[in-house]
This record gives structure tokens, C-alpha cells and sequence, in this order.
């Protein structure tokens, strides 16, 4: 009987799952050696394979991106937006020109920029190296006609599937079939990289920096991997299994409860109304969503919308709305103008190679640089708010001045005029701003704001000085940090004092263990992820808040 092992590792994704391992590494793929032999080359030919070749892969992308959910596709747009910038791919052309073939003078600027962006201070920047990594093998295989190994179809006898890599790409996670692959346990990686975003995104369980043994583990073994308690046990014997068969009916017996109440309203214990919203990345992702558990869209981004090769006109991006406020059926809607900059790259309009992109220029920071992008997207949502009969609300990232704020209200007050004038059907829908910093969560009475949306994402990490999605600093980057809660619990107050509506739409919010904290704080609406809506609703109704005396 093969021993048992019982490795460590670092929750990416929460979860459990039981299955097959299955072993996969890719390995690194390298050009012809015949490439690199010194053989005389043909620049002008060299230069139609790398440019046929990066188009090919291009395609490759697009192809990939397309109808996958908003941070997949977020992610992939990176990859999109460098192979189109003339300056990333100037050095591998310049090489072409001095003699060097077109492999490996893609290999070797792609090479060195992996090595720049490992060596980030910046982990959002460090996270793009696996981005890299993915474009590199991308382009090879394109120009030396020997396709890369993906993820192993698993044998369908063996039925579901935990993978163990030493690394996985994004694409190499996007090519795993759900429908088999319950689970992945990677010896490196961070919570933060791409492929740890897209497992939370997807709801597959992950463990990232799991211990090196886990290479040395048989393809075919069986595995059971527990995300929540960071660990992965291969060869587990009968007691093991009994026992996270156990634990695996109490968790899905629980999701099955919880999920029978998700159309109640939600209510504390104390019988008050908690208002349940639901986060929507992509209208596409609604289709077959019962919107009966949310009392409407709390947070509706629309970056997605900008994912194509050019941006999408008012009609495009009206229909889109619309889709939305068809999906609550009267119920309130949010939309959240487009939110870019930061890690979220959107091709002509953010800035690639920022120093510190997070404080950069993003959100409503672009505005002044891209006015007609944004009027467009404001001429749609003044048509949208027509539709919506007085339940669309609008609201801008990223504001840390009240100017901004009132900039923002002139400005849609300007574009609403003249679309009357010009006898188009429009109206000014409320509008609002989202409190990620803390200059605006301090000062939040100042603005001219219909309602207040705290991201807590950016607010932790603003505030506290330490990124989300690096490992070094994790320990700081806490949600229940007496900062965030007081600067929190600063807005509720600052809302009520204006008579203006507040939630909060950042992961605190789908998180049922950090709800008490919201409630406590005085918030008593939040937006969550779709397939968090049963819970939190659960987490609401055990709550009950505290005495005086209990304080």
C-alpha cells in the first residue's frame, strides 16, 4: 500500500474536492535548435513570421476570451494589449534586423521581460510575469509549428480531477475542463496571481505554495484536497477518507439549506431589513440566474464592454444596460462607469508601464484624457435611465477630491442637456461614487454624492498600505483592522448625515465571517457575488446586534 502524504499548502480558492491527481507540467517551449545555430537569416522574412505569429496568437487569445466571465477576461486583455503594443515588441524587431532569427529574438526579449516583471516590488506587476510566460509559448508555437502540452484530458474512468503543477498559466487554468477538474494544488504561485483569481472566479478550490513534495506525487493517486484547512492528502487511507467524506456532506448539506431560503428577504435577528444586491461583471454571465434572491444590481461594471479591439458605441452599450435592467424587472440597478487603470488594461486608453499603476491614473482619473470615450458611456446610461423608470443609479470610481465628484455631476448634467435638446428621450439618473480611498471615506460628507459604495478591496489595502494579492504582507492586509472599520463605519455616518444612500460592494460583503462587522458599522445594504447571495442572506439573519451593555 503506497504511503500516505499529507502536504501544506496556501488556500487561493476556498473549497473541498476529492478525485484523481493528475500531474501537469508543460515544460518550457523552446524554439528549433536550428534557429539559434548562427545560419544567415532574411530580416524582412523573419519579421512576417514574428508579426504572422503574434497575430496567430492574437486570434489564439480572442478566441479564449470570448463569453468567459469578466476577471478572465480582464486578464486575458493584458496579454491582447501587449502583443498590439509596438514598443513591447520594438526589441525583438531590432534583434530581427541585426541578424537573429525570429524565435529567438521573441525568446529572448520575452525572456528578459518575465525576468522585469518577476523582480516587481509592485505584485500586481509580479503576478503579469505567468501573462508573460503564456504569450511566450504562445508565440513559439505559432512559429515553430509544435503546439504546447495543455492540461491531460483525465481518463474517464478516474472521473473527477485534482491537478498538481509546479505553475499554471492562465490560459493552461482556462483550458482545464470544470466539468472533471474539482480541483487545483500548485507548488508556487501566490493568492494573488492571475490563476488564483481565476479559480475564486470560477469557484474551484486552489492551494498555491503547497509544498515541493507535491511533485514527486503519482499521476493516478487518490487525493483529497481541503482548501479551508490548506492541505492536500495523497494515498489517503480509508479513516482519512471517511472522515473528509464527513466533513464534505456537513459543508454541502449546509450550502443546502442555506440555498432553500435564498428568495427570503433578509432580516436580522432583530427584524431589520438588510437590502441584498447582486456584483454582475457581464450581462452574458446572468443568463439562467434567477434574480428572485437579490433586490437588485448593486455594483454592474463595465469593463467588459471595453474588451474588443475598438470601443463600443452608444447603441452597443445601451443594449448591454438594458439587459440589466430587464434581468432585476423594476428592482434598482448600478452601474459603475468603467472602472480602468490599475491591473485592469483597457488597449488605447490605459497606460502600460505605470511605476505604480494602483496610484496612477485609473477610474475617473482618465476622464480628463478620454472625454468622448466617457461622454459616449454617459449618453448610453442617460438613455438607459428612461428604461429603468427612475431605478438606475450611475456611480464613479476612484474619487478622492469632492471637485471630482462635482465635475462628474456637471459634466453628465451637460451631455443630458444636449441630448434633449436634440429631442432624444434621456434622463439624469442618480448619482454616486465609490469610497475605495481613504481621503474619501474621511472627508465623504463633502461630496455632492446621491449614495456612497465602499470597495473594500481598495480601501484595505489604501489604507493600510498593503496589497491583497501579495504574500509577504498578507498578514496586514485584514478587513477586521480597526482602521477600516472606523473609516467604514465614518461613510454610514456621513451617508445618514446627508440622507444618501450607502452599501458595500467589495469582498467584505459576499465574506458571511466579515458581514457583523458591515452590520455592526451601521451598513445595511450590500452587493455580493452571485453565488454568494444564499449565505450572506444566512450570516444576516444570525445576526443580532449588540446592547449597550454588551459594547
Amino acid at each position: 500500500m503506497a504511503r500516505e502524504m499529507r502536504l501544506s499548502g496556501v488556500a487561493a480558492s476556498a473549497g473541498m474536492a476529492a478525485g484523481t491527481l493528475v500531474q501537469h507540467d508543460v515544460g518550457r517551449l523552446e524554439f528549433a535548435a536550428d534557429a539559434a545555430a548562427g545560419r544567415p537569416t532574411d530580416p524582412a522574412h523573419e519579421r512576417q513570421r514574428l508579426r504572422q505569429a503574434v497575430d496567430k496568437a492574437r486570434a489564439a487569445i480572442a478566441d479564449l476570451s470570448a463569453g468567459i466571465e469578466a476577471p478572465a477576461a480582464d486578464i486575458m486583455e493584458f496579454q491582447l494589449a501587449l502583443l498590439e503594443d509596438a514598443d513591447f515588441l520594438s526589441p525583438a524587431i531590432n534583434a530581427i534586423d541585426s541578424g537573429a532569427a525570429a524565435a529567438g529574438a521573441w525568446s529572448a526579449m520575452v525572456d528578459a521581460e518575465i525576468a522585469d516583471y518577476a523582480a516587481a516590488a509592485d505584485p500586481n506587476m509580479a503576478a503579469k510575469a505567468d501573462d508573460l510566460a503564456d504569450i511566450r509559448a504562445r508565440v513559439l508555437e505559432a512559429l515553430c509549428g509544435k503546439p504546447r502540452a495543455l492540461p491531460p484530458s483525465p481518463p474517464a474512468s478516474d472521473g473527477d480531477v485534482i491537478y498538481a503543477a509546479g505553475r499554471m498559466t492562465p490560459s493552461e487554468f482556462l483550458a482545464c475542463d470544470p466539468a472533471s477538474v474539482k480541483a487545483v494544488a500548485i507548488s508556487g504561485g501566490s493568492p494573488g496571481s492571475h490563476v488564483a483569481i481565476l479559480a475564486r472566479a470560477r469557484g474551484m478550490p486552489m492551494l498555491v505554495n503547497c509544498d515541493r513534495e507535491l511533485l514527486d506525487a503519482p499521476s493516478g493517486a487518490g487525493a483529497l484536497l481541503d482548501a479551508d484547512r490548506g492541505c492536500i492528502i495523497v494515498h489517503p487511507d480509508k479513516p482519512q477518507r471517511a472522515a473528509f467524506q464527513r466533513r464534505f456532506a456537513r459543508y454541502q448539506n449546509q450550502r443546502k439549506q442555506t440555498g432553500k431560503r435564498a428568495n427570503e428577504a433578509a432580516f436580522t435577528a432583530d427584524r431589520e431589513r438588510v437590502a441584498v444586491y447582486a456584483n454582475v461583471d457581464d450581462p452574458s454571465l446572468l443568463a439562467g440566474v434567477d434574480a428572485a434572491p437579490f433586490d437588485g444590481i448593486g455594483l454592474a461594471r463595465t469593463e467588459f464592454l471595453f474588451h474588443g479591439d475598438a470601443p463600443p458605441d452608444e447603441d452597443a452599450q445601451l443594449a448591454a444596460y438594458r439587459e440589466l435592467i430587464n434581468w432585476t424587472d423594476g428592482r434598482p440597478v448600478t452601474i459603475r462607469i468603467l472602472d480602468a487603470g490599475g491591473d485592469k488594461a483597457v488597449r488605447g486608453v490605459t497606460v502600460h508601464h505605470e511605476t505604480n499603476p494602483f496610484l496612477g491614473l485609473r477610474g475617473w482619473r482618465l476622464y480628463e484624457s478620454h472625454p468622448e470615450l466617457f461622454d459616449t458611456q454617459l449618453r448610453a446610461l442617460a438613455r438607459a435611465a428612461v428604461d429603468a423608470s427612475g431605478q438606475l443609479k450611475v456611480m464613479i470610481p476612484m474619487v478622492t477630491r469632492p471637485a471630482e465628484m462635482a465635475k462628474f455631476r456637471a459634466r453628465f448634467a451637460e451631455v443630458v442637456a444636449a441630448m434633449q435638446a436634440n429631442g432624444a428621450a434621456c434622463a439624469l439618473p442618480a448619482l454616486g461614487m465609490m469610497v475605495e480611498t481613504p481621503a474619501a471615506a474621511l472627508d465623504a460628507e463633502s461630496f455632492d454624492a446621491d449614495f456612497y459604495s465602499v470597495g473594500s478591496n481598495d480601501l484595505i489595502q489604501y489604507t493600510l498600505a498593503a496589497a491583497r494579492d501579495d504574500p509577504r504582507v498578507a498578514h496586514l492586509n485584514d478587513p477586521r483592522a480597526p482602521a477600516v472599520c472606523k473609516l467604514i463605519r465614518m461613510t454610514v455616518e456621513a451617508a445618514r448625515a446627508r440622507g444618501a444612500g450607502i452599501s458595500v460592494c467589495g469582498d467584505m460583503a459576499s465574506d458571511p465571517g466579515l458581514l457583523p462587522l458591515l452590520l455592526e458599522a451601521g451598513v445595511r445594504e450590500v452587493s455580493v457575488a452571485i453565488a454568494g447571495v444564499a449565505a450572506v442572506k444566512q450570516a444576516v439573519r444570525q445576526w443580532r446586534a449588540r446592547t449597550d451593555d454588551a459594547k
